[in-house]
């Protein structure tokens, strides 16, 4: 666990001047163009390459050392900041540079996430294994709340150039741990796959969970909870913005943010070893009912609790089966599987986004008019007028995730998971 937690502050440090330098370039975008659409097509392009090349990314880890992999995968993310400050410096930067860097950028973090998500099961003795899930759910939360603050204090003091300074500085502390310190690492491709093309190890990753239905089970029962988080998350901001000003939303996503932190937290220290399914389903069931809370009237104060609350199980939710996977899968095809699950997460994720606008402004938002055929039934319970389609909504999602999980629950490849497939870690690695 010593030499995790080493990578892991280097890591974390490196993250944090990431977001820093995301940012100001964020924040320049916005000042240059004006436009929300030149935003979003910003955003675009640092999710989207992900998605596409993280199965390709799963190949190569598991034919490459996972160490070099990270800091070949850093250095090359440095460049890549480098390339914007130059452009930057002299006056050069245009919007497109930006579309491209960040796209490139994207690509080499899929590498180094997909390495990192390996080398730990490397790393770390498998009862360790959920807090090093949350230290690393922790080390992204934690980013997420002081990059923004600290950036915000910084950019007018030192302004871009100097938040690109302190970029590099964190990048060293994630670099020279890796250079210095030593793990185990894997004969990664056994001898008959050795000589296969990226398609066929693709093929045979999909192929090692379609051979556990207990873990592809899993999988597909953390897309569905990823969907309904996605449209939850969508939602938020309407809701709110229906019971109180801008400056009230920023303050109530604050409070629910400090939910994954605390609860990436408890992870850190987590000291249970058995159980992780039922755990799963436990805080799934819980997350459905916050989320059945947060819409079920117009306060602020019910929606703040049960946002906090509803943000404070994911961790948990996804620390536990990101577990479940490094010690279910041999190590030596990880990289594999892993390159497979994470977009098949993250796809489910990013369809909640695209399909909550429409689902409310066409159907649940007129469905709780002030003269709709609702309002005097559900509308007397749950209030009626705008943002009200909104907790309609939530309050459909909650119920599915309810209905969802208690489903799921009853499929025994699932439910029996930890018992009828073995753990695949060798314990000579430790």
């Amino acid at each position: 666990m010593r030499i995790f937690i080493i990578i892991w502050i280097g890591q974390f440090l490196s993250l944090v001047g990431s977001r820093l330098t995301q940012f100001a370039f964020n924040v320049w975008l916005f000042q240059e163009t004006g436009s929300v659409t030149q935003f979003g097509l910003l955003v675009l392009c640092g999710s989207l390459p992900s998605l596409l090349i993280s199965p390709i990314a799963g190949g190569f880890v598991d034919r490459w050392s996972r160490r070099w992999t990270m800091i070949i995968a850093d250095f090359c993310a440095g460049l890549c900041t480098l390339s914007i400050a130059w452009l930057f410096i002299t006056g050069n930067l245009e919007i497109w540079h930006l579309y491209i860097i960040e796209a490139l950028s994207a690509c080499f973090s899929t590498f180094q996430a997909n390495a990192y998500a390996a080398a730990t099961t490397l790393l770390v003795p498998k009862e360790n294994l959920p807090r090093a899930s949350g230290l690393t759910s922790l080390g992204r939360g934690v980013s997420k709340l002081i990059a923004p603050v600290l950036a915000g204090i910084l950019l007018p003091l030192v302004h871009i150039p100097g938040i690109i300074v302190i970029d590099f500085a964190t990048l060293f502390f994630a670099i020279v741990p890796l250079m210095v310190v030593k793990f185990q690492e894997l004969n990664n491709l056994e001898e008959e796959t050795a000589d296969q093309s990226f398609w066929k190890e693709l093929i045979y990753g999909w192929n090692c969970l379609t051979t556990k239905p207990g873990l592809l089970g899993l999988l597909f029962f953390l897309a569905t909870y990823n969907l309904s988080i996605g449209i939850f998350n969508v939602l938020t901001t309407p809701l709110v913005l229906s019971l109180t000003s801008p400056t009230g939303l920023g303050i109530v996503l604050s409070i629910a943010s400090s939910g994954v932190v605390l609860s990436s937290l408890m992870m850190s220290i987590w000291k249970t070893q058995e159980h992780y399914i039922k755990t799963i389903f436990g805080f799934t069931l819980l997350a459905g009912l916050f989320i059945i809370l947060a819409g079920l009237r117009p306060s602020l104060s019910l929606f703040t609790v049960s946002d906090f609350c509803l943000l404070a199980t994911y961790p948990v939710i996804s620390g536990l089966v990101q577990v479940m996977f490094q010690k279910k899968v041999p190590p030596e095809i990880q990289g594999r599987v892993f390159g497979l699950k994470d977009p098949i997460a993250t796809v489910s994720l990013t369809l909640g986004y695209a399909i909550a606008g429409p689902l409310d402004d066409l159907i649940f938002e007129p469905l709780m008019a002030p003269d709709s055929i609702l309002a005097g039934n559900i509308g007397q319970i749950i209030g009626v007028g705008q943002g009200r389609g909104v907790g309609l909504l939530d309050i459909v999602i909650g119920l599915l995730v309810v209905v969802g999980t208690i489903a799921a629950y009853q499929y025994p490849r699932l439910r029996l998971l930890e018992e009828e497939l073995p753990d695949a870690i060798p314990e000579q690695l430790f």
